[in-house]
C-alpha cells in the first residue's frame, strides 16, 4: 500500500471520477467535465465526490444546458459541485 493511498481513503474514487469525466462520449463534455475534474476532484470532500459521481450519471445535453444557462438547474441537482462547474465554465471555456 502506498503512502498516498494510506493518507487519502478516496484516492481510487478520485481517479475513477477523473477518468469518467474525461471519457463521456462527446468531445465537448470531455473537455468541460474532464478539465473540471482534473482541477477540482483532488480537493473535493467526500460529499462533493458523491455529488460529482451523481452528476456523471446525468446526460451530457442536460448538464451542458444547465451550465450554460440555457435551462435552469433543477433543485435536485443544484449542488455546490454544480455551482462550481458553472463558474468554472465561465472562467475556462
Amino acid at each position: 500500500m502506498t503512502e498516498a493511498s494510506m493518507t487519502d481513503p478516496y484516492q481510487l474514487q478520485r481517479k475513477r471520477l477523473i477518468f469518467r469525466a474525461n471519457h463521456r462520449g462527446t468531445k465537448e463534455a470531455d473537455l468541460l467535465l474532464g478539465r473540471f475534474a482534473e482541477r477540482y476532484v483532488p480537493e473535493f470532500t467526500s460529499e462533493q465526490l458523491q455529488q460529482f459521481d451523481h452528476l456523471l450519471t446525468l446526460s451530457d445535453p442536460d448538464i451542458y444546458d444547465w451550465v450554460t444557462g440555457k435551462n435552469p438547474i433543477p433543485s435536485t441537482h443544484n449542488t455546490s459541485v454544480m455551482a462550481l462547474l458553472a463558474s468554472f465554465r465561465l472562467i475556462n471555456l
